[in-house]
């Protein structure tokens, strides 16, 4: 398949899965080594899902068109156009390029460690803004700062600040498998899957079928890099009618076995979890 433009194109899934405490990422570049999209698939969408899960042979559950970006390599060349798209999986792909958090270490709020690394970078932000109120009036909801709460769904924002400001490279060491203009992709597949987990059932698709509500909401924490209510994340779950149990347990780990659920796609326009998060403070630098 070929595109006729003046610009080079290209098109990438970004593949996210949950790995062991951290959301997973694989980008996929269709070229010419990859299977070629079959004649009856007639939409982009579908033969990217159908090649994307033949390349990583991992089924994929959701997919949508995420963003249309350029780069330019070099100055004075012509720009390349990046057609992207985010799929998720609850499979782990062989070829992966490793923990989102790695990438990103201040948007995992779970621990102190992670609160303590943004802290440090909202003290130097900060002074890099002083004075500017331009650049205040940017941070402010970004990081939460002056009495604004926290957005977990602004990672591009964070992250597009923390580079301008000086304190992030654009690039990613060379032992990565992703490039600059990659880490302005991540950071914009990380932003949208967390804007969706709040209000569609797209948590789901990164699980497997049967799971248990401690490893649901361990996904929800995992991906949005912050805490939940258990009884209160429960009662949602429950209250909504997500899931429902399948009769078995789990009995993988020690103590009392847990019940196994699946997700109830009937459910799929009533998916609402956000009232769930435990409220943040921004870390005091």
């Amino acid at each position: 398949m070929t595109f006729k433009s003046l610009c080079p194109t290209d098109l990438i899934t970004v593949l996210m899965t949950l790995g062991d405490d951290a959301p997973h990422v694989a980008l996929l570049r269709h070229d010419q080594n990859t299977p070629t999209f079959e004649e009856s698939h007639h939409s982009l969408q579908k033969r990217l899902c159908h090649w994307a899960e033949t390349l990583t042979h991992c089924p994929i559950g959701h997919m949508e068109q995420l963003y249309t970006f350029s780069s330019f390599p070099n100055q004075g060349q012509t720009p390349h156009i990046h057609i992207t798209y985010l799929a998720l999986s609850s499979n782990h792909p062989r070829s992966c390029h490793g923990s989102l958090y790695h990438h990103f270490p201040w948007e995992d709020r779970r621990s102190e460690s992670g609160n303590q690394k943004l802290a440090r970078f909202i003290t130097k932000i900060e002074q890099w803004a002083s004075g500017h109120e331009e650049r205040q009036s940017r941070i402010a909801p970004a990081f939460g700062l002056y009495e604004l709460p926290w957005d977990d769904t602004r990672v591009l924002e964070r992250y597009e600040l923390l580079w301008e400001s000086g304190l992030v490279p654009r690039s990613i060491p060379a032992d990565d498998a992703t490039d600059g203009d990659n880490r302005r992709l991540l950071a914009t597949a990380l932003s949208r899957l967390r804007a969706r987990i709040r209000y569609s059932p797209a948590v789901f698709e990164l699980l497997p079928k049967a799971f248990t509500l401690l490893q649901l909401q361990q996904a929800m924490e995992t991906v949005s890099g912050r805490l939940m209510h258990k009884p209160n994340f429960r009662r949602l779950v429950l209250h909504q009618k997500l899931v429902k149990e399948t009769g078995t347990y789990d009995r993988s780990t020690v103590g009392r076995p847990a019940r196994l659920y699946h997700f109830r796609p009937t459910a799929m326009a009533s998916c609402y979890l956000e009232a769930a998060f435990l409220p943040l403070e921004t870390p005091t630098p």
